[in-house]
């Protein structure tokens, strides 16, 4: 016999033998299903108790596709003794529709498949007294865990979502890491929306007591666990909140390390009630922002400032910073001359330079214009080359009437550097710092956020913060840098630096190769050097030689005081390359001055902030979470030993089925008892209301402040035509339309043209295309120049619409004629 052959059937036999394995089996689980199949509920059947008729049911219903409800019941003396489980279809369909065009779905069949059982007096069991099992509509097995009956929201899944919302997780993702920890949507019990009502519900009953009050109890609750917890409420004659105000233990302790340079910012709408947020944010030794008190105000007015100042400083003992960055907001200035006084004010340089475009795109030499102010502003190292820059830009381009320029230049010494670096600014200039911590939060609030959520999600984004300091904390300790280059001052700042700062410091070093020094004249204690530093501009090869004058002045011993023209130690706190190179190769000083280690920035210092405990109050904070965290970390380290054997993963599977009959069992007695005990209550009466004669404080009033809109930005009444043009001519709209919102920006315009304006709109309506298809190719931009001059340009084609204010195209289905192009009017526009 051919030996290929022979193989080949020995492979046959073998496939059959494992076919027949495989089919005996499945037969043997066939048996064992049908052995586990209930058996239709018969009359005079008896059952321990009315869950066990309901549960039985359910169960039969599951497992021949069909849902259950509880038709009615009967009961004497508060007990039931009478009950009838029916068909979830069971009853009369609705008939009545409101709207016969647009029906709903109906559910009833008027099935008649039903249960009742009657409950006996001698020993309170139930008997089963009449069983109809006839359906008038179609049975599904495998959609049985679907209906409401058998969907229960379990305490698992409870406690995941809560956990889940607290950490700001949307509920798409909740539910889908159920899914994925149930083993895919066959297995769950419950449903989406389930898990939305659950969390709607829970929302509803944080703030059950109301907004204001509940906010009031919280803070309550935080002073009592935390006795340095400090929280002040503004209240107006109606005792509504005005302004809030408060800050943790934590947040006070840091202000003792890091409270003497503060930005603060207010333009974050966070809640349902568009109160601004104003944190008060600092930079720690990390160079990271760090939280040092906020508050939500309702107004952004000097008093109101006045008031959050004030409170602020009181919290932090009475101590106001060395230095403080806001925007331009003439209320805010008035607040800090009264409040801070001492304090040095400090405009953002950020809000300032991202007004060019908005201010200066009317003249015709715009780029000229943007490009020598910018140099002007950024590259004036001393104060006389920024003067002399300002004035040739003024006469050159004829800017002497330019009001913003105007205002820039009487405020120069609050926001150009050349005129603030002589100040330390722990390296800030922007409130970004400010915005940042702004757009910290933004995973867990937003518009719709009730103050006392936002208060909680407040803590859940501290928390996160304060981890990433502590893990910073943990870097720098645990990990070293290596030096770049053999000197010894490097390895000073490696050794006392924290590892984000020694990075700072290391640049510095880096950066000594492109310096060059020479001596400008000396005696016996003062040298006079300058450093000429070559310094690429971008990522072209284009490159520039500045210089800067550097003074080493001689002291007693071997200390010594050092000054560069950067002023870079001054306003970061960062020895600049031009000290560096001074003192390595023209002073012959390879140690550093102790004065010149900041403490602020070293990592072996015990900050009375980190070691500050703050017990953080949520919705975890009570007895059965309590409970739920022990028995689950207890059974967590059961089940690690449990998985280990097969023979331990029954034991106790089956420890835990004996303890669920036994306490489903007691939990069934108590339950009748209960039952029993709310009939004889009812006569005491209801409970009367709290008697408490505290103040009672109302939640506040809505209002729209001057801070950042919910939009991105503020669109006048163009851009929003615009824009919905655009919208319909994509979607093909109608000629009406069109006609109405160009009526509506018609009337807006009319405010900024000259007499003859409505005729130039007469004829912009006249000619409105008859068809929206968006073929049209004239767009509408609009231009405020410094002037106050409004252009409504037209006869554009697409690629050239370009709004003046984004630089992004404008293009609607309008067609505009020639004469109406380049129509000018002087306006008070603001």
């Amino acid at each position: 016999m051919d030996p290929q052959f022979e193989n080949q059937s020995m492979e046959l036999e073998e496939n059959e033998e494992e076919d027949t394995e495989q089919l005996k089996a499945q037969e043997e689980n066939n048996e064992e299903e049908t052995s586990k199949k209930l058996s239709p509920p018969e009359v005079n059947t008896i059952f321990d108790s009315e869950t066990e008729v309901y549960e039985y049911y359910r169960q039969y219903g599951i497992q021949n596709g069909f849902g259950i409800m509880i038709r009615n019941t009967r009961k004497i003396e508060g007990v039931n003794t009478y009950m009838t489980v029916a068909c979830h279809r069971y009853g009369e369909p609705n008939q009545k529709a409101p709207d016969s065009l647009k029906p709903k779905p109906v559910v009833k069949t008027n099935c008649k498949a039903r249960l009742c059982a009657k409950r006996m007096d001698e020993d309170d069991k139930w008997r089963v007294t009449q069983f109809d099992n006839e359906h008038n509509h179609n049975l599904s097995p495998s959609k049985a865990y679907r209906f409401r009956c058998n969907r229960k929201l379990t305490n698992h899944a409870k406690r995941s979502l809560n956990l889940f919302d607290e950490a700001g997780i949307p509920m798409n993702k909740s539910y889908n890491a159920l899914v994925v920890e149930h083993g895919g949507h066959e297995n769950m019990t419950f449903s989406k929306k389930d898990c939305e009502n659950y969390m709607r519900t829970i929302r509803r009953l944080r703030l059950a007591e109301g907004d204001a009050v509940a906010l009031q109890n919280y803070f309550n609750k935080a002073q009592s666990i935390d006795s340095k917890f400090y929280y002040s409420m503004d209240l107006d004659d109606e005792n509504r909140i005005k302004n809030l105000f408060w800050a943790d233990a934590r947040c006070r302790a840091a202000y003792k390390e890091f409270g003497d340079v503060v930005t603060f910012d207010t333009t974050y709408l966070t809640n349902k009630y568009d109160m601004p947020f104003a944190p008060f944010v600092g930079v720690n030794h990390h160079g990271q922002s760090i939280l040092l008190g906020c508050g939500l105000i309702s107004n952004e007015d000097t008093p109101t400032f006045i008031w959050l100042f004030e409170t602020w400083l009181t919290c932090m003992s009475g101590y106001p910073p060395n230095a403080i960055i806001t925007d331009q907001d003439r209320a805010m200035q008035n607040a800090i001359e009264k409040v801070f006084p001492n304090a040095r004010h400090r405009w953002c340089l950020w809000h300032i330079m991202k007004k060019i475009p908005e201010k200066l795109k009317g003249y015709k030499e715009y780029d000229s214009i943007k490009f020598e102010l910018q140099n002007i502003v950024y590259d004036s190292i001393e104060v006389d080359t920024f003067e002399l820059g300002w004035s040739s830009m003024i006469s050159n381009y004829n800017l002497k009437d330019n009001d913003w320029l105007n205002r820039l230049y009487d405020g120069r010494h609050k926001w150009v550097p050349c005129f603030v670096k002589d100040c330390f600014w722990a390296g800030m200039s922007t409130t970004q710092r400010s915005e940042s911590m702004n757009a910290f939060f933004d995973g867990y609030v937003n518009a719709k956020t009730s103050l006392r959520e936002f208060v909680g999600k407040y803590d859940n984004a501290l928390k996160d913060k304060v981890e990433k300091e502590v893990h910073a904390d943990t870097r720098s300790l645990s990990t070293t840098i290596p030096c770049v280059t053999p000197h010894v001052i490097e390895k000073q700042f490696q050794e006392n630096y924290t590892n984000d700062k020694f990075k700072e410091f290391q640049k510095e070093m880096i950066n000594l190769m492109y310096c060059e020094c020479m001596m400008l004249d000396s005696d016996e204690v003062i040298f006079n050097y300058q450093v000429e530093e070559i310094q690429y501009v971008g990522d072209s090869q284009m490159r520039r030689t500045i210089k800067y004058n550097v003074c080493f002045i001689k002291e007693v011993g071997d200390e010594y005081d050092v000054k560069c023209g950067c002023r870079l130690f001054e306003f970061r706190g960062i020895i600049c390359r031009h000290i560096i190179k001074v003192l390595l190769f023209k002073q012959n000083v390879f140690t550093m001055s102790s004065k010149y280690i900041l403490r602020r920035w070293r990592k072996n210092v015990k900050r009375i902030h980190s070691r500050t405990k703050v017990t953080y109050s949520t919705w975890k904070d009570s007895e059965e979470k309590r409970m739920y965290d022990m028995v689950c970390d207890a059974f967590y380290r059961i089940v690690d030993l449990a998985t280990q054997k097969i023979e331990r993963c029954n034991s106790l599977v089956d420890t835990f089925k004996k303890l669920e009959l036994e306490w489903d069992n007691n939990d069934e007695c108590i339950s009748k008892k209960i039952s029993v005990d709310k009939q004889t209550s009812k006569s005491e009466g209801k409970k009367s209301k709290n008697s408490d004669s505290s103040l009672s404080i109302h939640s506040p009033i809505k209002k729209r402040c001057k801070g950042r809109p919910p939009t991105r930005r503020k669109q006048s009444k163009v851009d929003t035509v615009v824009k919905c043009l655009k919208k319909k001519s994509k979607k093909g709209g109608k000629k009406n339309c069109i006609q109405s919102d160009l009526n509506d920006l018609s009337e807006e315009l009319l405010t900024f043209l000259p007499e003859d304006g409505p005729n130039h709109l007469t004829n912009l309506r006249q000619q409105t295309p008859d068809d929206a298809s968006g073929n049209g190719n004239i767009a509408l931009i609009q231009e405020v120049n410094d002037n106050n001059v409004l252009k409504v340009v037209a006869g554009l084609t697409f690629e050239s619409a370009v709004d003046s204010r984004t630089t992004r195209p404008l293009v609607s289905a309008l067609s505009v004629p020639e004469e109406a192009t380049n129509i000018t009017s002087t306006t008070n526009t603001s």
